[in-house]
């Protein structure tokens, strides 16, 4: 059984968006063509050179990550093992309410024929809600975890997402930005340790962007109990504008525990659309693309220096 937890600095760009890539960036919905298959990997291949191009221009290469999937971006997570920057795939299936894995029975496989450092799930998992589907859930998420503690290879990311229920958001007289602030974080601190007394043990927990210091706090105070104490949190940015995004950044990164961020179509989006659109150049989208991503490394970094 390897260590449990990972500390380390860690500035992740996540493209390993499928369903949402080809209905919201192309307008396409069901099963897609080759041709079309092709198009979406040959756009992600512009983050990934997005990516490249920041870390010449700056982003520590120990500390840079990429998210992506195995449809889409199988060729950039061969490439980036070989360069030996960080990694992470995806296990789950795309656009699902409730967690299973992409590739059935043969998530094991999968895995190996990349060994990526982290093997990332996404999981909604609202701690208030059905019991039997967050059981259904917390049973595959084991199954995971029990194969990612003996594979040695991949460590375990864990994307929480805590969706409001009807009901808690009528608490709040519909209002997500009021759920967000004063139940969610909560609920987060809820959910990662049932999840944890079901045996589900990631190294690193992908969490919802916070807006006050002490709920970072005690989400890395819930994280790290019973001796966890490598286990690190990233922020993730949710598609949010700069402004919010930045402001997320900040006050993780001065809460010891927050290692990093995974922020993705803050990022990426905007030049992808433009490109798409041909408002601008290839050349220009890699560079808009980097310069973003580095603009988050840098603050990150800043803040959590200010901190220490």
């Amino acid at each position: 059984m390897r260590p449990r937890g990972f500390d380390k600095p860690i500035y992740m760009l996540p493209f390993d968006h499928r369903a949402s890539f080809q209905k919201q960036m192309f307008g396409w919905t069901g099963s897609i063509t080759q041709e079309q298959t092709a198009q979406i990997a040959a756009t992600k291949r512009v983050i990934y050179d997005g990516f490249k191009t920041a870390i010449t221009l700056g982003v520590p290469k120990d500390r840079a990550g990429i998210l992506v999937d195995e449809q889409f971006g199988a060729d950039i997570l061969h490439d980036a093992v070989k360069r030996q920057y960080l990694t992470a795939c995806s296990a789950e299936k795309s656009g699902q309410d409730e967690f299973d894995f992409e590739f059935g029975d043969e998530f094991d496989r999968h895995i190996e024929a990349f060994h990526p450092t982290f093997c990332k799930v996404l999981v909604r998992y609202n701690p208030e809600g059905d019991r039997a589907p967050n059981a259904r859930q917390s049973g595959r998420l084991k199954r995971l975890s029990d194969y990612l503690q003996t594979e040695r290879r991949s460590m375990y990311m864990f994307e929480l997402l805590v969706p409001p229920l009807q009901s808690q958001l009528e608490r709040f007289h519909g209002d997500k930005a009021t759920y967000d602030t004063d139940l969610r974080p909560k609920l987060m601190v809820q959910a990662i340790q049932e999840l944890q007394d079901a045996n589900v043990e990631p190294d690193i927990w992908k969490i919802e962007g916070l807006d006050r210091r002490e709920d970072c706090e005690r989400v890395v105070a819930a994280a790290r109990r019973g001796g966890r104490d490598k286990v690190g949190c990233i922020v993730l940015g949710r598609g949010e504008d700069d402004s919010k995004v930045c402001r997320w950044l900040e006050t993780a990164a001065s809460v010891s525990g927050f290692i990093g961020f995974a922020v993705g179509r803050t990022v990426f989006w905007d030049p992808l659309i433009a490109l798409l659109n041909k408002a601008i150049s290839p050349e220009d989208a890699v560079n808009q693309i980097a310069n973003r991503y580095l603009r988050f490394a840098e603050l990150f970094e800043q803040r959590a220096l200010a901190a220490a």
